[in-house]
């Protein structure tokens, strides 16, 4: 393996010890798809799910040219950027979305195995209907994270699935033969009259998370001709109902994540609301001026990829501190085990408790 992809870094997702750039499973993708490789041309491998860019790197190490690439995260495109300039790769791939461009004819797909099964058959459908007929799929993780399922999901798109020997607590599945390939389209259910739409992988799904009911019960309205900002918004359930209980709102929608924002897109739609709800893909707030919102809610992650971490929600609060204007508010729904409140007073301002559940707290913090 080559040794430069130690140099590979995760920023600008969270950098700690114990969170790594590459892995075990990274390594064995390259080294079970490597004699493969060798054969193919520019333009003929595929890169899908790639964490920081190990995948994509290791390939363009060995001579490949041309790859596309799809990364759900935002900050994982950012690493990829960072990462290949530091190798001086960065002309040796580009991002797409998840659709026919990405994969058409390609020979070689190199995968990290989504942990949803709805995410992983969505990837498999567009491989099966858009990639070359003798295309290979690489497809791993670590094996705490892999379910006898995954075989099953692939199986359906594909008419061989071969499992590797497991190295390092990581395992590759190796699927050929392409068929019954579609464009994922998302799944959407009705809750209290509100249209809930999700794409795989999604977080909660077509559900209503209960933080997030939560936060729907107590919801503020927006300041007239202002701006109300759904952060880290997932499916859009809390812009929806803004913009359905408040015609005269508008708001805007913003997640790092691409399942996320077609989501939510898809959510606006299906509410008749997609005329007043502005989706973006926004690492935090990057994209929001200063002092330029007046309202924002919030329904923390607790996770970076597969590492649970508490180290996430004290920057977006940070970063919604920074875009709220004087005397603005973040309203924020938390696990009461994780004691926010503190980080919320020091980093925002005054904050108050709205409401309580045997699980959740919902707190409104105001701009100092």
């Amino acid at each position: 393996m080559n040794p430069e992809l130690d140099r590979l870094r995760r920023r600008p997702d969270l950098e700690a010890p114990g969170l790594v750039a590459v892995d075990a499973a990274d390594r064995l993708i390259l080294d079970e798809s490597a004699s493969v490789r060798e054969a193919l041309g520019a333009g003929e491998v595929c890169v899908i799910g790639d964490a920081y860019g190990a995948l994509t790197l290791g390939a363009a190490l060995a001579g490949a040219r041309e790859i596309r690439v799809h990364q759900d995260a935002l900050t994982g495109e950012r690493a990829l950027a960072a990462n290949a300039r530091d190798l001086s790769l960065a002309d040796t791939y580009r991002s797409l979305p998840l659709a026919a461009e990405l994969v058409s004819g390609t020979r070689v797909v190199l995968m990290r195995l989504p942990r949803s099964l709805d995410q992983l058959d969505d990837i498999a459908a567009v491989l099966a209907a858009h990639a070359a007929p003798e295309v290979t799929v690489f497809a791993g993780g670590r094996l705490k994270h892999m379910s006898l399922a995954m075989n099953e999901v692939l199986s359906r798109r594909f008419a061989h699935v071969d499992v590797t020997h497991a190295r390092q607590k990581s395992r590759v599945l190796v699927a050929r033969g392409p068929h019954d390939g579609a464009d994922p389209s998302p799944r959407c259910d009705t809750h209290d009259g509100v249209t809930v739409c999700a794409y795989g992988g999604a977080f909660a799904a077509t559900s209503i998370d209960i933080g997030t009911r939560l936060l729907l019960e107590h919801l503020p309205a927006p300041p007239s001709a202002a701006a109300a900002i759904d952060m880290a918004c997932g499916t859009g359930v809390v812009a929806a109902v803004w913009a359905t209980r408040h015609p005269g709102s508008r708001v805007i929608a913003s997640d790092q994540s691409a399942i996320a924002v077609a989501s939510a897109r898809a959510t606006a739609v299906a509410n008749g609301v997609d005329d007043r709800v502005e989706v973006v893909r926004d690492d935090l707030l990057g994209a929001r001026p200063d002092g330029s919102a007046d309202l924002i809610a919030l329904n923390p992650p607790f996770h970076s990829g597969a590492a649970v971490t508490d180290r996430i929600a004290p920057r977006m609060f940070a970063d919604a501190a920074r875009v709220l204007r004087p005397g603005g508010e973040l309203w924020t729904v938390w696990n009461s085990s994780l004691g926010y409140r503190s980080a919320l007073e020091r980093t925002v301002g005054p904050t108050r408790q709205v409401a309580r559940n045997a699980k959740f707290t919902l707190t409104a913090s105001t701009r100092r």
